[in-house]
């Protein structure tokens, strides 16, 4: 196993933030790794990467152990963290050789600098001041220097996070190149990302793992409720539809639109017209849906 993690937490004085989770990712795998903030996500990444201490159990990287053997864990693993931490009066070739130094690429280290500024498509920037760059060209620069030293495992926490809709497919298309031969722990909190890279998910609240589960099998094992969405013709309130007992939740998703989710479809479509006609309002359309990955993420995160 590329990550093997056994009952992993994290204690500060009185808050558990990782309490006792366990999981495996093997090579080739680029699992997203998801929950809402505070969940323990970053904690856990910093802990496999041996930038933090666990308080119990283990992490182990390509067979490492990261408080046994921290510097074998490091020369296998290339971490790009959340808040991108570059120099920013340094040119972007003089910041990959100083990170090559750190490496000890020795001879073969100007041809691996090409070749990441190549894979990374920082060719036309590559003469800039990292300051001068725009964010996108920020985290390519950040990916080369994780990638630099070849790593087998890749963790990137939240590698898209502020970048407009043209760098986050760029980027995208690069991690899944990326991963193909590699092992990729990626952290987001954007759904399409994660149906567009990710091979599987790993949700994460309140410091426990609350699904592991391949993408094509986690909306199957964790969907059990059928969504209507009804456009109604005229304003109405939330409390006003409190009074619907098939609906199990209730969503407002702009204009006169809702997303009831339910156990009972049927049931609940029948009660929706009855109570339109009771109360005298109208309904412009009523579409039936499955639960998405979004609602899914949802429903595991509010337990």
């Amino acid at each position: 196993m590329s990550i093997k993690v056994t009952a992993l937490t994290k204690v500060y004085e009185t808050q558990k933030a990782v309490d006792a989770i366990s999981f495996e990712i093997k090579k080739g795998e680029i699992t997203g790794f998801l929950g809402p903030n505070g969940a323990g996500k970053s904690t856990t990444m910093k802990m496999i990467t041996g930038y933090l201490p666990p308080t119990s159990g283990s992490a182990m990287v390509c067979g490492y152990d990261v408080t046994q053997k921290p510097m074998e864990v490091r020369k296998r693993v290339g971490y790009l963290p959340e808040a991108n931490p570059l120099y920013y009066e340094m040119y972007v070739r003089e910041y990959l050789e100083l990170s090559a130094g750190i490496h000890k690429l020795g001879k073969n280290k100007g041809a691996r600098i090409e070749e990441m500024i190549s894979l990374t498509g920082l060719g036309k920037e590559a003469h800039k001041k990292i300051g001068a760059l725009s964010k996108g060209y920020k985290q390519r620069v950040g990916l080369a220097q994780a990638m630099l030293h070849d790593p087998e495992v890749l963790i990137l926490d939240e590698p898209t996070s502020g970048l407009d809709p043209n760098q986050i497919v760029e980027i995208r298309d690069l991690i899944k190149n990326i991963g193909a031969d590699k092992t990729v722990l990626l952290s987001t909190h954007i759904m399409q990302e994660v149906q567009a890279m990710c091979s599987r998910v790993i949700i994460i609240n309140n410091g426990q793992v609350a699904a592991d589960d391949p993408i094509d099998q986690l909306q199957q094992k964790n969907t059990r409720r059928d969504i209507l969405v009804i456009a109604f013709e005229q304003e109405v309130a939330d409390a006003q539809l409190a009074a619907l007992k098939h609906a199990d939740s209730r969503e407002h998703i702009g204009g006169n639109k809702w997303k009831l989710a339910t156990a009972e479809p049927d049931a609940l479509r029948r009660e929706v017209m009855q109570w339109a006609l009771d109360h005298n309002v109208n309904i412009g359309s009523m579409q039936a849906q499955t639960e998405s990955l979004e609602d899914v993420f949802r429903t595991l995160t509010r337990k």
